[in-house]
């Protein structure tokens, strides 16, 4: 596949750790996954990311500004190509700005940045995890295929990364075909 030298850092909260184990479980990992953390509290952000108080002025959590901030630190911090991040309210409940279970907001930085909020409508916690971690994989592919200017147009020969969010993506449906009916709907559209 073309762009093997791509490579990618993650930075999620509501998800938690679902995303780096199916990257992980593609083959070579190590060429393209920088690594990254669960941003769940203010001590990983700090600690994982080292971004200055200055820098969140006026950001709240769970909003697109905010995952953009994350998408570009986790980047920059572990020297990627893509920066991939997500912030949101997994459930059962909502979080402390109002926002409700299934409310989350993904971001990606790099070559083409590129942010969404998602609401689910759920307070399944463990079906919006799944979804979020899915939603992640698309907005990073459509980034990739933004960047080479061929989303809208014929898609080219695979690229790498799409290799590696189809596979991930994959591992999701086959989680979901053995796991809560709620998730049963989420399966990968056809291309």
């Amino acid at each position: 596949p073309q762009g093997a030298a791509e490579t990618l850092a993650w930075a999620g909260a509501s998800p938690g750790g679902l995303l780096p184990p199916l990257l992980l479980a593609v083959p070579v990992a190590s060429a393209y996954f920088r690594g990254g953390g669960v941003i769940y509290a203010r001590q990983a952000r700090d600690g994982l990311l080292g971004l200055p108080a200055e820098a969140l002025q006026g950001i709240r959590s769970a909003s697109e500004p905010y995952a953009l901030l994350l998408a570009r630190a986790v980047r920059e911090r572990l020297g990627a190509t893509w920066g991939l991040s997500e912030t949101g309210a997994s459930g059962p409940t909502g979080n402390r700005y109002g926002d409700a279970a299934g409310h989350t907001c993904i971001a990606v930085a790099g070559p083409l940045e590129r942010v969404i909020t998602l609401e689910t409508g759920r307070d399944d916690r463990e079906a919006n995890m799944w979804t979020f971690t899915k939603a992640a994989l698309e907005l990073l592919e459509q980034a990739e295929y933004g960047h080479l200017a061929a989303w809208e147009a014929e898609r080219p020969s695979l690229t790498f990364m799409h290799y590696v969010c189809d596979r991930a993506a994959r591992r999701i449906e086959g989680h979901l075909a053995n796991s809560n009916p709620l998730l049963q709907g989420l399966e990968r559209e056809p291309r």
